[in-house]
């Protein structure tokens, strides 16, 4: 029997460790950025909708908002790519 192929395929080192469960971080799922802030991704697999795992420690800037989600431009390999991405999943880099 074929494995499948899905989405979130190969997504079993994305747990959420045990001091970590239970309640939401309100804080984290609030957060705010601005356009030009410079984000890393984290995803945090206690959240549906998380973005791709290949972008897992990434980091970008963010470039535009759409709803309560945020555009980030990363590098993947040599392209530019823009990923929308909830803000449970982005944390601010200071620099």
């Amino acid at each position: 029997m074929a494995g499948s192929k899905g989405y979130r395929r190969g997504t079993r080192n994305l747990r959420v460790g045990a001091r970590d469960r239970g309640k939401i971080k309100i804080r984290r799922y609030l957060q705010k950025f601005l356009e030009g802030d410079t984000v890393s991704i984290s995803i945090d697999p206690s959240y549906q909708a998380i973005p791709h795992p290949r972008f897992k420690g990434k980091s970008g800037k963010v470039t535009a908002r759409q709803g309560r989600c945020y555009y980030v431009q990363i590098r993947d390999g040599g392209k530019i790519k823009n990923i929308l991405v909830a803000p449970e999943h982005l944390k601010a880099i200071v620099s």
